[in-house]
C-alpha cells in the first residue's frame, strides 16, 4: 500500500498506549483467525471474523476504505505477496495464507501479519515461513535508539540469504502513528550503519516479505492483490515496533514486548 506521509513522527508514551490498544486488537484478529484457518474455511470467513472482533474492541479497520481497500484484512494465500482481497476462495490443505490486519483506535494505528500453513505442508514451505519470522524478530532486534535503518534492512535481508529466498524490494515497512503509513519507509535490505537515524518515540512497522522464487512480482487487474512474477510461494510477517529509551517494544502483541538486543540467527 502507498505511504501516505513524509514527517516522521515521534510519540509520547499516552500515544503508545493507544497504539498499544489497537495492537492488542490486531493480536486478537491474528488469533481468532489463525485458528479458523482450516481447510473449507473462505477468505470472506476470515474477514468476517476479523470485522467482529474490531466490533467487540471498540476499533476501526485500518484497511477498509484505505485507497478504496474493500475489505477489513487483506488475505493473501500461495503465490499473493501482499493486499489479497478476501474472496469466496477456500483454504485447502497444503495451502499458506497471510493474514495483514490493522486496527484504529482512538486515532492511533496498529499494523501486523502473519503467514500460515494450512495442514501438511512440504519441509521447504516450512522452513520459509520459519525464516521470514525469523528475519522480522531479527529486523526487531536492530530497532534502537540510535540505530539506522539500514541495520534493520541488513539483518533482515541476510537472513534470507542463506536460503536463496528472493527478498520483495517494491512492498516496504513503514512509519505508523496516526496514519497506518508515515515516514520513513523501512526497506528489507540495506548496508548496517547507513540510512535515517532512530530516535526514542518513533513507531515502525517492519514486514519482511520472502519468495521461495524470484524477488519479482505484480500486480493484478483488481488493482490491489500483488503475486510473485514466478507463481511460486511468498511469505509475509510484520509487527509494529515502538522505538523506546529501553529497547524496541512490540506492540502488536497480546501483550506488548520489549525485545533484547539478539544475535543474528540463521535458520
Amino acid at each position: 500500500m502507498k505511504t501516505d506521509a513524509r514527517v516522521v513522527t515521534r510519540k509520547t508514551p499516552e500515544d503508545f498506549a493507544k497504539m498499544t490498544v489497537a495492537g492488542a486488537c490486531v493480536a486478537a484478529i491474528h488469533a481468532a483467525t489463525r485458528e479458523a484457518a482450516q481447510p473449507g474455511t473462505s477468505l470472506r470467513e476470515l474477514d468476517a471474523i476479523s470485522a467482529e472482533i474490531l466490533r467487540e474492541r471498540e476499533c476501526r479497520s485500518s484497511f477498509l476504505g484505505y485507497h478504496g481497500f474493500p475489505a477489513t484484512i487483506c488475505a493473501s494465500p500461495n503465490e499473493v505477496i501482499v493486499h489479497g482481497i478476501p474472496s469466496d476462495y477456500r483454504l485447502r490443505e497444503g495451502d499458506i495464507i497471510s493474514i495483514d490486519a490493522g486496527a484504529i483506535y482512538e486515532g492511533w494505528h496498529g499494523d501486523a501479519a502473519y503467514t500460515v500453513a494450512v495442514g501438511a505442508v512440504p519441509d521447504e514451505v516450512a522452513k520459509l515461513l520459519e525464516v521470514t519470522e525469523r528475519a522480522l524478530w531479527n529486523g526487531i532486534a536492530q530497532s534502537r535508539h540510535g540505530k539506522r535503518l539500514g541495520d534493520i534492512g541488513h539483518a533482515v535481508e541476510a537472513t534470507a540469504r542463506p536460503h536463496g529466498y528472493g527478498v520483495v524490494r517494491d512492498y516496504i515497512g513503514h512509519g505508523i502513528g496516526r496514519q497506518m503509513h508515515e515516514a520513513p519507509n523501512v526497506p528489507n535490505y540495506g548496508t548496517p550503519g547507513k540510512g535515517f537515524k532512530l530516535k526514542a518515540g518513533m513507531a515502525i512497522a517492519i514486514e519482511p516479505m520472502f519468495n521461495l522464487g524470484t524477488q519479482e512480482s505484480s500486480v493484478l487487474e483488481d488493482g490491489w492483490t500483488v503475486v510473485t512474477q514466478d507463481g511460486k510461494l511468498s511469505a509475509h510477517f510484520e509487527h509494529t515496533v515502538a522505538i523506546t529509551t529501553e529497547g524496541p517494544k512490540v506492540l502488536t502483541l497480546p501483550e506488548p514486548k520489549l525485545v533484547d538486543e539478539l544475535d543474528q540467527v540463521d535458520v
